[in-house]
């Protein structure tokens, strides 16, 4: 039956490639287009400038990558001028949740726009609120207007408690209910029969390969059930949030230092709890070893399992997806910057050619970085699991 099942998968895969192919590359096209459009097009935070919003310089470009890079409480899809000459910016707000002095306010972060000084103050309830360099800050007692020091710093107000709902957190939402959505059409179609249909069918390959090629192999025969479900949630979470990292919407999720902070303490958390006593035995008094030596080693252990391993979980992540964004924005930005000396056609097709070339390899990348993640979680797991044989030989 699993010999029928590989037969069938491999099939299925090679057919979904061949038929697929021309949609991903007009996928890829129309993203790249849509980013060339997004970018040329600005945004009314890249530009203090009194023209509208557009990024023309060096510096407003990399105060866009900035901005894009970055996690924010509402979208800002794209821009355009109108007829009469103004500039229109096209998005939408989300929701602001945060805990001030006096409790919890909520509203709409369509309050926090821009006028002349860069700054609004919001009245919530009797609290003054401003947004300053992305996040929010509450005034303090009779103040009506944020103060600077030389340096750019609020000299009266203080963060306040943020639950607000920013691109970050509605992506983490998004790619949830993809997965939910996702994965119930699968068990459906198993409950229908061996070989589930529609959306199950892509899904049923990837779940396998986990299976068999992640977990089975670190984490052994007899353990890898167990952990199955937090290998397909992790893999399926970071590849479904590094493709919407491709999209012109602007999300940055597994771009984001807390969000792989997070992942990796999840992953610490469960090899920690789950190590055997064989394991800690090992950890803690190595067998076999100097008795000088065992204290040493066992400090270098506990700072391996403790710190080294989720650091590394959390940084390659990171590193990867945030220095891929930026590759792919400053290729973009070619054609501004490249406008004066071979004219806006030639820079334009630069742009799109090298822009379009590592979006390719992006697409890799998304799926890569979710099995790397994945597996170096699995490989952590089976080495706190595992049972060593001990007998008088050794």
């Amino acid at each position: 039956m699993h010999g029928n099942l590989e037969t069938i998968n491999s099939i299925f895969s090679k057919g979904m490639m061949i038929a697929k192919k021309p949609i991903k590359c007009l996928a890829i096209l129309a993203i790249v287009f849509s980013s060339l459009n997004v970018f040329a097009g600005g945004g009314e935070k890249q530009s203090s400038d009194n023209d509208g919003g557009k990024v023309n310089t060096k510096e407003e470009i990399q105060d866009y990558i900035k901005h894009h890079l970055a996690d924010s409480h509402d979208f800002a899809l794209y821009s355009y001028t109108n007829d009469a000459g103004e500039r229109k910016h096209v998005g939408f707000p989300l929701p602001v949740i945060v805990w001030t002095s006096k409790g919890l306010k909520t509203f709409m972060s369509s309050k926090f726009h821009h006028n002349d000084d860069g700054h609004v103050v919001v009245d919530a309830g009797g609290v003054k609120l401003a947004k300053i360099h992305s996040k929010i800050y509450e005034l303090n007692e009779g103040a009506e207007h944020v103060a600077f020091d030389e340096t750019h710093h609020a000299t009266n107000a203080h963060k306040v408690l943020d639950f607000s709902i920013t691109k970050s957190v509605f992506g983490i939402l998004f790619a949830g209910l993809l997965m939910f959505l996702g994965f119930g059409s699968l068990a459906k179609g198993y409950k229908k029969g061996a070989i589930p249909t529609g959306v199950g069918r892509v899904l049923e390959p990837l779940v396998l390969y986990v299976r068999d090629e992640i977990a089975r192999p670190n984490i052994g025969e007899k353990k890898y059930k167990k952990f199955m479900p937090y290998l397909l949630t992790v893999f399926f979470f970071i590849w479904i949030l590094n493709l919407l990292g491709l999209t012109p919407i602007g999300f940055n999720v597994t771009g984001q230092i807390a969000i792989t902070v997070s992942l990796a303490l999840f992953t610490a958390v469960i090899y920690l709890a789950s190590g055997s006593k064989d394991f800690w035995a090992h950890t803690l008094w190595m067998p076999g070893v100097p008795y000088l030596l065992r204290i040493p080693l066992a400090l270098i252990e506990l700072v391996g399992f403790l710190l080294i391993k989720p650091f590394s979980l959390l940084v390659r992540l990171f590193a990867n997806i945030t220095a891929g964004h930026f590759v792919v924005m400053s290729l973009i930005a070619l054609m501004i910057t490249m406008k004066g000396q071979f004219g806006a056609v030639a820079s334009t097709g630069m742009s799109f050619v090298l822009a379009t070339f590592i979006m390719v390899i992006e697409v890799l990348v998304a799926f890569l970085q979710a099995f790397i993640f994945t597996m170096l979680s699995a490989l952590f797991i089976g080495m706190a699991v595992e049972e060593h044989e001990h007998d008088h030989a050794h």
